[in-house]
């Protein structure tokens, strides 16, 4: 339980979000997709491909995550826990 959420595959967890939503660690935990207690920081991985536009606010982001979410048109923003 650290609190790092995995960039799902396509048809997967983030498909429930729709095109153009914002996606903070509060949405990922409320939708069951991070673990952990509010405040333990985010960090959103590359696992998987992403279809969708979204704008993603986490604590971190690998590298391979920002390029598949900015790829998708998305975007990328750090935040304090």
């Amino acid at each position: 339980a650290d609190g790092t959420f995995w960039l799902p595959e396509t048809n997967g967890s983030l498909a429930g979000f729709d095109e153009g939503a914002t996606v903070d660690a509060a949405a990922l935990r409320a939708a069951g997709l991070a673990n952990g207690p509010a405040g333990t920081p985010v960090k959103i991985l590359g696992g998987g491909e992403l279809s969708k536009k979204l704008a993603m606010k986490a604590q971190a982001f690998s590298a391979s995550a920002r390029a598949k979410i900015e790829a998708a048109g998305g975007t990328c923003e750090v935040v304090k826990p």
